[in-house]
């Protein structure tokens, strides 16, 4: 026997406008959590590449490391399975020397795993052509031919000391005399690599920064620094009056950034504006380097000016874009969500 709302009296079902609008949270709910999860930055997958002993050098070759001139390399210098290291001295090396020894042999193998995973990593953004004057967030960039670098690229690790940037480059890498590779907020050379499917070329007077992992060659031109390494797997290594450093890598967020110091009224005493180019300077070596981005001029104590606004060529922060087919499934979902609350609650007036 039914009861007058047409149910079992044994089993109390809810009405129908009930279950319509339940169905219709649950959808609701569901289409709004896809929603955030659309929106959300897709963070970058990139991780740090363990270099094995292959990162206590600072240049490494396959077959020879050839130098000219004051070279200065802050840790070892070898090279595996050829024997020839020429050039040193003029140029010093700080930490040791190994030819075709069981040292340098291991950090060939090391070499060759750390290239592999570099290669292996998931890319987050194609590149392609010339990386100046971009603003990169942290993440695995692939170039599936050759890559150059004119001016400045910067690095933006957004405050998080371990973010890792990789690049995945098909053919060559070419950086264009006086280019630089800049890091701000935080991100730091011991965390950037390059993973280059040919040879490298850096211009002379550039600033660079990271591993090169070169499956064939590297060549370091007149007064480059280089904060990280070259290390070739196959190829030579040559250099002419350059300097390798490898910055201590910290593992916790960076404090803030001290108060801007307004300069003394000597430091211009005519009151006429600078003749740099507007932008926030980073640091000049004392023989005169560039700074950083910018366009900011190295001083001879050492010090490069700038400060102020960010300079006109830089590209807004390239990252990967939202997630759109889960957008519009998500908008979809909570617009069916509305419909059936909609509906049970027209059921339920109509029931009363």
């Amino acid at each position: 026997m039914r009861s007058h709302n047409g149910e079992h009296s044994g089993s109390r079902r809810p009405p129908p406008s009930y279950r319509r609008a339940a169905a219709g949270t649950a959808l609701a709910l569901g289409g709004s959590l896809a929603l955030v999860l659309a929106t959300q930055q897709a963070w970058a997958i990139g991780t740090p590449v363990d270099l094995g002993t292959a990162g206590t050098y600072s240049v490494l070759g396959g077959q020879t490391v050839t130098n000219t001139g004051p070279s200065v390399l802050s840790d070892n210098v070898g090279v595996s399975p050829g024997t020839a290291i020429t050039g040193f001295p003029p140029g010093v090396a700080l930490g040791d020397t190994h030819s075709a020894d069981a040292h340098a042999l291991q950090a060939q193998s090391d070499l060759t795993i750390a290239y592999n995973d570099a290669a292996g990593q998931a890319p987050d953004e194609s590149v392609s052509g010339d990386l100046g004057g971009l603003t990169l967030e942290p993440g695995v960039y692939n170039a599936s031919s050759s890559i150059g670098l004119t001016g400045t690229v910067a690095l933006d690790a957004q405050g998080d000391p371990d973010a890792v940037f990789v690049f995945q480059v098909g053919s060559t890498l070419t950086t264009a005399s006086a280019s630089t590779v800049a890091l701000l907020n935080g991100a730091q050379a011991c965390n950037v690599f390059w993973q280059i499917g040919s040879s490298a070329t850096l211009g002379t007077n550039s600033t660079f920064v990271g591993t090169i992992m070169a499956l064939t060659s590297i060549s370091v031109t007149t007064g480059t620094t280089v904060d990280g390494r070259a290390l070739a797997r196959n190829g030579s290594v040559t250099l002419d009056s350059d300097v390798f450093t490898q910055s201590a890598c910290e593992t916790t967020a960076p404090s803030s950034p001290p108060p801007t110091v307004s300069p003394s009224p000597t430091d211009n005493p005519t009151g006429s504006p600078s003749p740099t180019s507007p932008g926030g300077g980073g640091p000049g070596d004392g023989d005169g380097t560039p700074g950083g981005p910018g366009g900011g001029n190295g001083s001879g104590n050492g010090t490069g000016s700038g400060g102020g606004d960010q300079g006109p060529g830089m590209l807004a922060v390239t990252g990967p874009s939202v997630n759109a087919p889960l957008l519009v499934a998500a908008l979809a979902a909570i617009l069916a969500g509305v419909g059936l609350i909609a509906t049970g609650l027209r059921m339920h007036r109509r029931r009363s």
